[in-house]
């Protein structure tokens, strides 16, 4: 199968990280977090006290960043750091849709991105893959969810984590970053024209990825 670069875009709590993982894994393919990299600004913005647009893009562009894969899920380090633990906190929630949509960051973010993705096979998830980062992706698939299935996957994850926070609060946060992500100014969350809209609310993980799969194995036959 040729090595394609697969795009999976959707709101927050649809499974996009869980499902891109299974992909990448059953592919043999690179997995790249993008979310997880908008999380690692928001970290070091929050714990340096920075806000203002220009001192986080100047942040942005002079820390080392990596991501890479690990038995349990994909890491991600700063000027050395490992700070994959710290990236799914509530207060990193709370402020990662700010921080995502300046656009000084997201030119440093999509840069890093687009050279990861040159070589093909690999699955990237995030807001605006298909739309913005890679729009000649040869797979982009729209993954989304109910509110309250997205809500309930989010608690049982900050559960297993010991972060105490209630379901209605999450599902709230959940609201607020569905209308900020899709009103933002740049990059806006949307459904690109040629993406391959996937309701996953009554779909397994494992079914998600089964579906996306057949599609990039008919993308592989049309391209033949």
């Amino acid at each position: 199968m040729k090595k394609l670069v697969i795009a999976i875009d959707g709101p927050a709590g649809a499974g996009k990280s869980s499902v891109a993982k299974v992909l990448a894994k059953r592919l043999s393919y690179t997995y790249l977090d993008t979310g997880a990299m908008y999380r690692a600004i928001t970290y070091e913005a929050l714990r340096r006290g920075v806000s203002d647009e220009a001192a986080v893009t100047a942040m942005a562009e002079t820390l080392t960043m990596d991501i890479f894969p690990k038995t349990d899920t994909m890491h991600v380090t700063v000027d050395g750091e490992d700070i994959t633990d710290k990236l799914r906190g509530t207060d990193v929630s709370q402020h990662v849709s700010k921080i995502a949509s300046m656009a000084g960051v997201r030119a440093v973010m999509v840069k890093l991105q687009r050279e990861k993705a040159l070589k093909g096979g690999i699955v990237l998830d995030g807001r605006d893959i298909g739309t913005v980062v890679l729009p000649q992706a040869d797979v982009k698939i729209f993954l989304t969810a109910s509110v309250k299935n997205r809500a309930l996957r989010r608690f049982h994850e900050m559960k297993d984590n010991s972060e105490s926070i209630s379901l209605e609060d999450i599902e709230k946060n959940i609201q607020e970053r569905d209308w900020q992500d899709s009103h933002r100014s740049v990059s806006p969350l949307k459904q690109a024209k040629d993406a391959i809209l996937i309701d996953n609310s009554d779909m397994t993980l494992e079914g998600t990825a089964d579906a996306i799969i057949e599609i990039c194995k008919l993308t592989c036959d049309e391209s033949n």
